[in-house]
């Protein structure tokens, strides 16, 4: 795992190189170390193991993606400030599974720190909206929810966002009991 900062040393030795290969009449390898010289600039900004975990993912293999971040042993020196987000954007998914309350502080993080796309930062609040509503915080869940949908304006969440409203409903709707209450089942042993 590369350092930020050696992403971009490297990158600046294959343009001086390449600047010497202008110098020296072979424009052809100049080119060359130019075109290789901008895939280090993109995995500068775009990290090469989160774009692994990203398609693990996309595969349901919550195994291999967790596997592929946890490679990135320092986020903050190795990620810029949004790769930063879609790391703990992804761990928040991942842990989602399993523990509600460190997907959310995963996720939380990852609205602070930004993330490049508004889908992404539109399921993130998403997310957060549905553990704020497990968690019975009901104003919270409906601002993110209504924040999630402005975000989403290629409509991808649509459903998922019309269902989490649709459970919030049926949430704040009382409680009815028609005659004599209890279940069908009891009901039944009763008679």
């Amino acid at each position: 795992m590369y350092n930020k900062i050696i992403k971009l040393i490297i990158t600046a030795g294959i343009l001086a190189y390449a600047v010497y290969q202008f110098t020296e009449n072979n424009i052809g390898n100049g080119i060359m170390l130019i075109l290789l010289s901008t895939i280090f600039v993109f995995l500068y900004f775009k990290n090469e193991f989160i774009l692994l975990a990203f398609l693990r993912l996309r595969k349901q293999d919550f195994v291999g993606a967790n596997k592929w971040l946890n490679k990135i042993k320092n986020p903050k020196s190795a990620l810029v400030k949004k790769q930063q987000g879609y790391f703990n954007y992804l761990h928040g998914i991942m842990i989602s599974q399993t523990n509600m309350n460190e997907a959310e502080k995963y996720f939380k993080k990852a609205v602070a720190l930004g993330l490049s796309m508004n889908h992404d930062l539109a399921m993130a609040k998403l997310n957060l909206a549905g553990i704020a509503f497990s968690k019975r915080r009901k104003q919270e869940a409906q601002k993110l929810l209504s924040e999630a949908q402005k975000l989403d304006k290629q409509n991808m969440l649509t459903e998922q966002i019309k269902m989490m409203k649709d459970n919030m409903k049926r949430a704040q709707m009382p409680n009815q009991h028609y005659g004599t209450g209890g279940s069908i089942r009891a009901q039944k042993k009763r008679g």
